[in-house]
């Protein structure tokens, strides 16, 4: 966070080399009291966290992961287990110097961020965001069916980023990572996390549905389980201010501490509580056609600097694309300030 309060926009973009292994690593933000490591779902890339990550910035340093075979990161020789993306994550860890970072996964990402959790018992925070998979939808058909309902609510913006993603991903790479992601049996690694967990699932999350996420609960020794409303699968971009307020009043007064009955029975809550579209900056953000040029712009360079392998201009088009959609942020806010200011008049 900038010291005017604007999310800061600057992203560094480095790589590292684990076993022959490449991971992707975009950094937002300066030190602070906490790191953040972000780590995607399936055949996509570290993007889906480009509205989540700025507004985790202001209580430390945010990294988002890419990993092999995704986002134009190199494609190993031969798929990965969960437990060797894992392994990656935590090499990058090592590397970046983190202490106790907070581990953030979406979809396959849950999977990745919970197996090291489980074997890592410094790891004190986990925040699981639409987790699969669902151990009685263990099957490729019925995974795409729950898949393509959840799209149906999803933004554009998700839509398109998806596309891309997967179209630079490819269909081989994807098929071949799926099963794996299919068969990896979450819900026994669950039991052994000793970290403090968040489970964020969106109302129209068909991938992760409320019974799947409650039995998350019933599973991990110290958790709370929210649901945000109208939201879907990637719900940490359409509703990236929710997340991010759970996320940091998770790591202010974690499950476990004091005598809450909610921390007791990790029950299922609606987030923000009798609210159905509280996210005011969510229902005004509507970038200009200028913004939307601009992160265009940004995007097809952020491609080519991906097909040639270049990290500082990968880094300069996603601090573009940060900048734009900062002032877009900004412009939703101060409508949202002055409503307010209107409504107390």
């Amino acid at each position: 966070m900038t010291e005017h309060g604007r999310p800061a926009t600057t992203v560094r973009v480095t790589r590292l080399v684990h076993r022959g292994l490449t991971v992707r690593i975009s950094t937002l933000g300066t030190p602070g009291d906490r790191a953040f490591v972000l780590v995607p779902g399936i055949g996509v890339s570290s993007d889906y966290f480009e509205r989540l990550a700025p507004r985790l910035d202001a209580h430390g340093t945010v990294h988002a992961l890419d990993l092999p075979g995704f986002a134009g990161v190199r494609h190993p020789g031969r798929a990965l287990e969960i437990r060797e993306y894992a392994d990656l994550v935590g090499a990058a860890i090592d590397e970046l110097g983190l202490d106790d970072p907070v581990l953030v996964g979406h979809s396959m990402g849950t999977q990745v961020v919970a197996d090291l959790a489980a074997r890592r018992p410094g790891i004190s925070a986990l925040v699981l965001i639409g987790p699969v998979v669902d151990p009685s939808a263990r099957s490729v058909p019925v995974a795409a069916l729950r898949f393509l309902r959840s799209s149906w609510h999803e933004p554009r913006r998700i839509q398109v980023l998806a596309v891309r993603a997967y179209l630079v991903c490819g269909v081989r790479w994807f098929l071949r990572v799926l099963p794996r992601m299919m068969r990896y049996p979450i819900e026994a690694r669950l039991p052994a996390i000793r970290a403090s967990a968040l489970v964020i699932r969106g109302e129209h999350d068909a991938v992760a549905p409320r019974a799947w996420v409650e039995e998350m609960g019933r599973l991990l020794p110290r958790a709370r389980l929210w649901e945000i409303p109208g939201a879907a699968h990637s719900v940490m971009h359409d509703h990236a201010d929710e997340v991010a307020r759970l996320c940091l009043a998770h790591l202010e007064h974690p499950p476990g501490e004091g005598s809450s009955t909610e921390d007791a029975s990790a029950e299922l809550r609606r987030f923000p509580e009798g609210e159905e579209h509280p996210d005011e900056e969510h229902a005004d953000f509507a970038p200009t056609v200028s913004d939307s040029i601009r992160a265009l712009r940004a995007q097809v360079a952020e491609g080519v600097a991906i097909l040639r392998g270049d990290d500082a201009a990968i880094g300069r088009a996603k601090t573009a694309h940060a900048e734009a959609m900062a002032d877009a942020a900004e412009r939703a806010r101060r409508r949202g300030a002055r409503r307010a200011a209107s409504s107390r008049g």
